[in-house]
This record gives C-alpha cells, structure tokens and sequence, in this order.
C-alpha cells in the first residue's frame, strides 16, 4: 500500500478528515485499483482510533470509490466510465437545480452566485488554483441551493466531496485560470437572461469541458477542454 500524503490527524470530525485524505489518494491514483485498505494499518498511519477509518471506508465506497469484497475493501478508483458516469449524473442533476432556480429566482439566489464568481476572478488573478476550485464549487452550489428540491441538494451533497477532489486536480493543470472564469461568467450571464433553453446548452458544454479535462487528467483521453471549470 502506498502511504504517500497520509500525515496524523489530531482534529474533530476525523472519518471525514481521514475519507477526504483517502479520498484525494484515490482519484489521484496514488491508491492504486485493487489496493486492499485494511482498518489496523490505516489507524496506525493517520494516528486515529478504527472508528473513524471504518467511518471514513463506508463515506468512500457510498461514493463508489471503494468495494467491499471477500478479502475486504479494495479500491475501486475511477475509470474513464466512472468520470462518464459522475459527469452525465451531475448534468441531468445540474440541468434541473438551474432550470428550477432560473423560474423562482430572486435577487439573492444571483448576487451568491456573482460572489463565487468575483471570487473565482480575483483567484485566477493571483493564479490561485486552490481558491478558484472552492469558489467554482460554490458557484455551481448556489443553483442546487436556490432550487427548492431538498433531495436534489442532498445527492449534490453526496457527490460534492468527489467532485471537489476532482477540480482541485484539473484547475491545478491549468496555467491560465481565465478561460474558466469566463466560461463561468457566460453560463451566469445566460442564467440570468431567463433563457432556460440557451443556458442548459451552455451548461451542457460546460460541464462535457469538465469531463473531458478529467479525463485527460486521468490519462485515459487525448486533450482537454479549455474553460470548462467545473
């Protein structure tokens, strides 16, 4: 097993500390496919009792990042069919929070969104791959937010660890951040325009930008798509 990255953790909330941490092993595939993670070891090296390793196992295999097999839990990592499957999951999930949002929307539901963006533009600024993932994230956040359908917010919960995982690898492959702002700023300007139709298309090429580019992270496709973000 490769321990690359793993450091004690002395803090509250551990299982989710200790399942981001394996987390980001995972996509980025230091863990590698087929990897046994044994809870004994794991405690050992993240300086933890087993409570929050099993915690952390279950919250990853919920995200289809690892399997329970005979033998134990494996890791399952992510695959080109994965990406595929988390891209065109998320598209039909984001297509219904953004059409909802856009038929109730209210100054507010806009002015969090054009935050995230403010943000995502001084980051790219200081070229800030870290903080213009988070503030990305929250921007595509604010639609699931303002969509008034409480299960719907709540898969976007259960999958926004991954996809967080996920834009904190490609954003950091980017050498120019602003490419990603501006697509952001167009699928803000069209959300707010009230044309459901032209802003579905965009976030439709949105987020096949974002999926090819995590592809391409992966190895596993030729290129990438500029300005996808995520």
């Amino acid at each position: 097993m490769h321990h690359t990255g793993i450091t004690p953790l002395r803090q509250s909330s551990l299982g989710e500390r200790v399942a981001h941490e394996l987390r980001v092993l995972v996509i980025s595939g230091e863990l590698k496919p087929g990897a046994r993670l044994v809870e004994g070891p794991l405690a050992e090296q993240f300086g933890v009792s087993r409570g929050p390793i099993r915690d952390a196992l279950k919250q990853l295999e919920t995200e289809g990042l690892l399997e329970s097999q005979r033998r134990g839990v494996v890791v399952k990592g992510l695959t080109e069919v994965d990406v595929d499957e988390l891209y065109t999951l998320r598209q039909s999930l984001e297509s219904l929070a953004l059409t909802r949002t856009m038929r109730a929307a209210t100054a507010e539901s806009w002015a969090q969104a054009e935050e995230a963006v403010r943000l995502m533009r001084a980051a790219a600024e200081r070229r800030d791959a870290r903080a213009f993932a988070e503030a990305d994230l929250a921007f595509h956040s604010t639609f699931y937010a303002h969509a008034g359908h409480r299960r719907l917010a709540a898969v976007w919960e259960q999958y926004l660890p991954t996809f967080a995982v996920v834009l904190d690898i490609t954003v950091a492959r980017d050498v120019d951040l602003m490419p990603a702002l501006e697509s952001h700023e167009q699928l803000l300007a069209l959300a707010r325009s009230g044309d459901i139709t032209a802003a579905l298309t965009e976030l439709e090429e949105h987020l096949l930008g974002a999926r090819n580019r995590m592809a391409a992270a992966l190895g596993e496709a030729p290129g990438g798509s500029e300005g996808g973000g995520a």
